[in-house]
């Protein structure tokens, strides 16, 4: 019997079809969790920026006098009180006559404005995210109960309008910031990792 050679064929071995299937379906499941990966990385880091200018643009706006909500002229180096307004403003909540009384003070005017300009300058340059979450999110309790969102009048018995009673927007930058601390969100678009190699800080992870 005579053998014939097909010069279309290839010899060696083949793997089967349905294991070259297989592969294909792997590669392309893993490139769509890489994409997933890479999507939320980039979210993270979006939202960290953002949540970072909020606290950065603050502190310019009430120190400058930008004419946005600090007008023109009653800016900090204009010898404007930058708490002053908002703690006089309060009026309802168990702590309405305490924050009242600090109306004015130095040492509230210097704290608010070291806590913006600290907490913008960390998490936007994506350094030091948990203790600007710690502090940002004790700046945003205290700011929730000056604004009391669970009333519905306020003191002197007008309606509050208040929307909800607890998930206002002081809530939503709490949980933003300690989400970006919690996924490490510095290291994309930011300098995550070069703060996470200094010696203190990987001495002291909560630093990071």
């Amino acid at each position: 019997m005579a053998v014939h050679e097909h010069p279309h064929r290839s010899p060696g071995f083949h793997l089967p079809a349905a294991f070259r299937r297989h592969r294909t379906g792997t590669k392309s499941a893993e490139s769509a969790r890489l994409g997933t990966h890479t999507a939320q990385v980039y979210a993270l880091a979006s939202l960290r920026i953002l949540t970072g200018f909020v606290f950065l643009w603050a502190f310019l706006d009430k120190t400058f006098g930008l004419g946005y909500a600090t007008a023109s002229g009653k800016g900090w180096i204009d010898g404007g009180s930058p708490a002053k307004g908002f703690l006089d403003s309060v009026a309802a909540g168990p702590m309405e006559s305490t924050f009242h009384s600090w109306a004015g003070d130095t040492w509230a005017d210097w704290l608010f404005m070291l806590g913006l300009l600290g907490i913008g300058l960390a998490v936007m340059a994506g350094a030091a995210l948990w203790p600007a979450a710690v502090a940002g999110t004790a700046m945003m309790v205290l700011m929730w109960m000056a604004e009391w969102p669970p009333a519905r009048h306020l003191s002197d018995g007008s309606p509050s309008m208040s929307t909800n009673p607890f998930a206002d927007y002081h809530v939503i930058y709490a949980v933003a910031l300690i989400a970006v601390a919690a996924a490490g969100a510095g290291a994309t678009w930011g300098l995550g990792r070069v703060w996470a190699r200094l010696p203190i800080v990987r001495d002291h992870t909560w630093l990071r």
